[in-house]
C-alpha cells in the first residue's frame, strides 16, 4: 500500500508504543517525537517504518518542524500527576493541544487524532479531567478533521495501573485501599491502538468522539483482589472510607514518587465506565484473557498466553514486509 506519513506525539510512551505497532502493521510511515532518542529507539527499533526524531514539542518552532510534511498528527501526550513546567496538566494537556492545532494549521495538516480521557469535561471534579476537557474543546473548535478518543483506564504489559498494584502487593501484608468502590471499565492497550489506526483509514470518523471501554466494569477493590489472585499474592484488602481515602491521597503527595494524589482522588469520584461498543468493529479484549501474561503467574496457561501474545505481535509487525 502507498505510505502515509503520520507524526506521533507521545509515541514512546505506554499507549504510544502500541499505537506505533498498529500503525506500522497497517503500512503507515511513522515519525515519533522524543527528547531521549536512544531510549525511544530501543523501544521502537523492531518497527521497520517508524523513525524516532529529537524534538521539543512544547517549543513552537520545533513542533512545526517535526510535523512538516505529515499527512496526519496523533497527539497521545498526557500526564497523570500535576507537575511543574511542561509536566503540568495545563501545559501538557491544554497548552500542547492549542500548539498542535496551530502547528497543523500552519503546516496544512488536516487530520488530527487526539487522546483524551473518559469523563473529561471542563466542569469535572479533578484538574486532570478538567484540562483534558479543555483540550477536547480546543480540538473540536480547530476546524481540522479531528477524531477524539476517550478511554477508560488502559491496561497492558507495561501499564502503570495493574503493575502498580502487583508491585505494592509484593511488600504490603495488608492493602489499605483508597476509594475501593471507584468504578472502571479497563480497555486493552492494543484495542486502543487498533482504534487509532483504523480511524486514519475511515474518513467517516472525522468529527467523531469515541469512548473506549473494555467488556466489564470493576470496582477498584475487585481489580486489586484480581491482581493478588493472579500473582499469587493475595492480601487482605481494607477499603478506606471517603475521609480516610482523602487523607491517604494527601499523605502520598509527599512521597518522592507520587503513587496517588488528591487530584487522583477527585478523578475517582466519577465512574470511568461507558455503555457503548468499541468502534470500527473491534472486539474488546477481556482483562482476564491477557493480564496473566505480565502479572507474574507461572501457570502453564499463563505461559501459553505469553507464547501466543509474542507470536501475534511479531506477525503483526512483519506480515506486510
Amino acid at each position: 500500500m502507498e505510505m502515509t506519513q503520520v507524526c506521533v506525539l507521545g509515541g514512546s510512551g505506554f499507549v504510544g508504543r502500541h499505537v506505533c505497532h498498529a500503525l506500522a502493521a497497517a503500512g503507515y510511515r511513522v515519525r515519533v517525537a522524543t527528547r531521549d532518542r536512544e531510549r525511544a529507539k530501543e523501544q521502537l527499533i523492531l518497527l521497520p517504518t517508524v523513525g524516532v526524531e529529537v524534538a521539543d514539542i512544547h517549543e513552537p518552532r520545533s513542533l512545526a518542524a517535526f510535523i512538516k510534511g505529515a499527512d496526519a498528527v496523533i497527539n497521545l501526550v498526557g500526564v497523570l500527576h500535576d507537575g511543574r513546567g511542561n509536566a503540568g496538566f495545563q501545559a501538557a494537556h491544554v497548552g500542547l493541544a492549542r500548539a498542535v492545532v496551530a502547528a497543523c494549521r500552519e503546516a496544512g495538516v488536516r487530520r488530527l487524532l487526539h487522546m483524551s480521557a473518559l469523563a473529561a469535561a471542563p466542569a469535572a471534579p479533578s484538574a486532570y479531567l478538567r484540562t483534558k476537557g479543555e483540550a477536547e474543546a480546543i480540538v473540536r473548535d480547530s476546524g481540522l478533521a479531528w477524531t477524539i478518543f476517550r478511554p477508560s483506564v488502559v491496561f497492558g504489559r507495561d501499564d502503570s495501573f495493574l503493575n502498580l498494584f502487583a508491585q505494592a502487593l509484593r511488600f504490603a501484608p495488608v492493602m489499605m485501599l483508597a476509594c475501593p468502590g471507584a468504578r472502571f471499565q479497563p480497555v486493552y492497550a492494543e484495542d486502543v491502538a487498533a482504534a487509532f489506526a483504523r480511524s486514519l483509514a475511515d474518513g467517516a470518523s472525522a468529527g467523531m468522539r469515541y469512548d473506549l471501554c473494555g467488556p466489564r466494569v470493576y470496582t477498584l477493590r475487585e481489580l486489586v483482589e484480581y491482581v493478588g489472585e493472579v500473582t499469587g499474592r493475595r492480601r487482605p484488602v481494607i477499603g478506606l472510607n471517603d475521609r480516610l481515602s482523602y487523607c491517604q491521597a494527601l499523605a502520598m503527595e509527599w512521597l518522592p514518587v507520587k503513587l496517588m494524589t488528591r487530584d487522583n482522588y477527585y478523578s475517582m469520584q466519577v465512574p470511568s465506565v461507558c455503555d457503548c461498543a468499541l468502534p470500527f468493529g473491534i472486539a474488546p479484549t477481556a482483562l482476564e484473557a491477557v493480564a496473566p501474561v505480565w502479572l507474574g503467574s507461572r501457570t502453564p496457561r499463563a505461559r501459553y498466553y505469553g507464547f501466543r501474545e509474542r507470536a501475534s505481535r511479531t506477525d503483526s509487525v512483519t506480515r506486510d514486509w
